[in-house]
């Protein structure tokens, strides 16, 4: 094992094998959910806040999307 981690050379033959799979093909079956991201801040500065609202959004929407949902995380504008 290497003493670092090295994404490059894990992440892209694992992310190749999900797109050649599908896995990140919209659905044309199923019930719709739909996550909408809100508009940017006004401040324009990140908080912890954008991460934790982020995080849930995302789990949200892959628990949706393993159900068998058609999922959409829309954003905002």
């Amino acid at each position: 094992m290497e003493k670092t981690y090295n994404p490059q050379a894990i992440e892209q033959n694992r992310y190749q094998t999900w797109e050649a799979s599908g896995c990140f093909q919209p659905r044309t079956e199923g019930q719709p959910y739909c996550i909408m991201l809100p508009p940017p801040n006004v401040t324009g500065s990140l908080h912890m806040g954008h991460g934790f609202q982020h995080t849930l959004m995302d789990a949200l929407l892959r628990y949706q999307r393993m159900q068998g949902s058609k999922v959409l995380w829309q954003g905002g504008v």
